[in-house]
């Protein structure tokens, strides 16, 4: 990779919760500029536990060189955030190491409110930020 080239990110994003979502998503593009990135290709899932196939597809892309996904798992009556952010997080750790690419957990969650949720919008740029510092300094 030649210095300077303007990395190349996907992201994957959850519809569920699609008001604090589609906020984290604006703030990760407006980072993914800041940073010299560029988000070049956005896929929508129903949910969290829905990403990894979309990032799948995504990695396979040779002009993506890293993705992030992004998310809020909202704590509800029951344990079930705690298995979708389990499970997403796992095939995500998973995915990064199979291709050899960088991808970011904007993933907020669980055992959080909406409020908190609401109050996280702003680690999506985390995401961003890890991916394109370790694509960095992997140089890939």
């Amino acid at each position: 990779m030649v210095k300077n080239e303007k990395i190349m990110i996907g992201a994957v994003v959850s519809e569920f919760n699609y008001d604090i979502t589609m906020m984290m998503l604006e703030r990760a593009k407006e980072h993914a500029q800041f940073l010299g990135a560029e988000i070049i290709k956005i896929v929508k899932v129903p949910g969290v536990f829905d990403v990894g196939l979309a990032i799948k597809k995504l990695l396979e892309k040779k002009e993506i060189d890293a993705v992030v996904a992004i998310g809020a798992v909202i704590e509800g009556e029951t344990e079930h955030d705690d298995i979708v952010i389990q499970q997403a997080s796992r095939k995500i750790a998973d995915l990064a190491i199979d291709y050899g690419k960088p991808v970011g957990l904007g993933i907020s969650g669980p055992g959080m409110s909406r409020l908190q949720a609401q109050a996280r919008i702003e680690r999506a740029k985390g995401a961003v930020e890890a991916v394109v510092k370790l694509h960095r300094r992997l140089r890939l």
